[in-house]
């Protein structure tokens, strides 16, 4: 791990500008001006003749091998960054010969700040002992003064470092709760979606079921001759249930929009047309979502199951408000088989359990007493 710490590279976002406040982006870009400014001043103003043409060349190189080496550097190529700044660190050298010594200062600190800022720590090293022995070996200023200013400059530049790595990490950490966010609303749409398409798909199944059963019935009596008036008894009870199924889909959008009957309400309204029985007990609340649309669904889907297989049978309901869950008990006190006992593909039940499950709750169904009992339970 320590010496991963030498060899590792800056992060790509501590090496851009990414995560910088609006000032100090202005702030540093006005630095680069003027020191550009200075530079090209001290060239135009101090030499003549092809000196002048010299040192302007020189800035202009030297300009063009920074901007080379933050973007190689950028790319994390470390040869190429290398020659770089041996260029970079040649050119001081020849400002210094040239007599251009507020450019071999700048590119002397300079360089060796880059570096420090920008290089795996092994690699900069060498490039800041050279540029801090150019900057000591051609300074003017007493011992005590270089010694303290070349410890400044060495703290300056590891410590942009430090800044540069700790602005690319918070960028980085911006950027992934950016990215969780957009999982995060991503699946949230994908279970609404997948919560719709079951309530849909339960709707639907329920309706299609018991239609399914009437035409049945409607077939049957139509092979053995029965009445016309029986025969259509059983075709308007289909027709009905049709109705009453696109009442059920429209009830169950309305439902998702949080917009329903209390579940004893429509408890009551579904047996009307059954030999059926309601019983509420416990402390009444508003139910979440989905617990109510589990009970609505399993008091569906029992009662066509009795209308099937026990057809005339009495039917008791229970509702019972627990502490923490609600329970649905739908029993019905048995009788002969139907004559539809066979028809469908007795998923109904299984489609409830699936459901009763995802709710982190149980639905059992079995003979009971009598007949036949199914129990539900879903926390709400």
């Amino acid at each position: 791990m320590s010496w991963d710490r030498w060899t590792r590279w800056p992060s790509r976002e501590a090496l851009t500008w990414a995560g910088m406040s609006i000032a100090r982006l202005w702030f540093v870009r006005v630095l680069r001006v003027l020191i550009l400014g200075s530079l090209l001043w001290e060239a135009f103003h101090k030499e003549r003749g092809w000196h002048l043409v010299a040192g302007v060349a020189l800035v202009v190189a030297v300009a063009f091998f920074g901007w080379a080496f933050f973007r190689i550097s950028f790319a994390h190529r470390l040869w190429p960054s290398l020659g770089l700044m041996a260029l970079l660190l040649a050119s001081a050298l020849a400002a210094e010969l040239g007599d251009w010594r507020l450019l071999a200062l700048v590119l002397w600190c300079g360089s060796a700040i880059s570096a420090l800022e920008r290089l795996p720590l092994v690699a900069c090293a060498p490039c800041v002992l050279v540029g801090m022995t150019g900057f000591v070996a051609y300074n003017d200023d007493s011992w005590l003064t270089t010694a303290l200013t070349v410890v400044g400059l060495v703290l300056a530049g590891y410590t942009l470092r430090l800044d540069a790595e700790a602005r690319g990490s918070a960028h980085r950490l911006l950027t992934q709760e950016r990215a969780a966010r957009v999982a995060e609303a991503e699946s949230a749409a994908l279970a609404e979606r997948a919560r719709i398409a079951r309530e849909i798909h339960d709707v639907l199944a329920h309706s299609l079921s018991a239609q399914l059963v009437h035409l049945e019935a409607a077939r049957l009596l139509i092979e053995r001759d029965a009445t016309k008036q029986q025969i259509l008894d059983r075709v308007v009870a289909a027709r009905s249930m049709a109705r009453e199924g696109l009442a059920e889909t429209r009830q169950a959008l309305s439902a998702l929009r949080g917009e329903m009957t209390p579940v004893e309400d429509f408890l009551r309204e579904l047996v009307t047309t059954d030999r059926a029985s309601v019983t509420v007990t416990g402390e009444q609340r508003p139910l979440p979502a989905e617990a109510s649309q589990a009970v609505r669904r399993v008091a569906q889907e029992a009662l066509t199951n009795v209308r099937k297989h026990a057809p005339g049978a009495k039917v008791q309901v229970c509702l019972e408000y627990g502490e923490g869950e609600v329970r649905l008990d739908v029993s019905d006190s048995g009788g002969p088989a139907g004559e539809l006992a066979a028809s469908g593909a007795g998923y109904g039940l299984l489609g409830m359990r699936e459901r009763a499950e995802l709710l982190g709750g149980s639905l059992q169904a079995g003979p009971g007493e009598e007949g036949f009992v199914v129990t539900l339970r879903v926390p709400g």
